[in-house]
């Protein structure tokens, strides 16, 4: 009997469906989150690649390798919880100089 499981990177689907300029939206498992640039700075001044690039490497948690941002659903749910700690990373640039 063959299997039907594909082997290689097993990473969930998330997918950021909005930007706005007051933060963005991340659908994932038919659940929408948003993600306001007050709790959440590192996006607001990213190129939308950046920010469009995410990975779910596990469920709830996110992964943006473009700008190394890591968030789990409840940081998102409950930011009040989760201090700032982080510096933000400038602004990834979009052109060679």
């Amino acid at each position: 009997m063959t299997s039907l499981l594909a082997h290689g990177s097993n990473t969930l689907a998330a997918e950021v469906t909005h930007i706005s300029s007051h933060g963005i939206w991340l659908l994932s498992n038919d659940k929408e989150l948003f993600l306001p640039y007050a709790e959440f700075p590192w996006f607001k001044d990213q190129p939308v690649k950046a920010i469009i690039h995410v990975e779910e490497p596990s469920p709830g948690h996110f992964y943006w390798p473009d700008i190394d941002v890591d968030l789990t659903i409840e940081a998102i749910e409950h930011p009040e919880r989760f201090p700032l700690k982080a510096k933000i990373r400038k602004r990834i640039d979009t052109q060679e100089t």
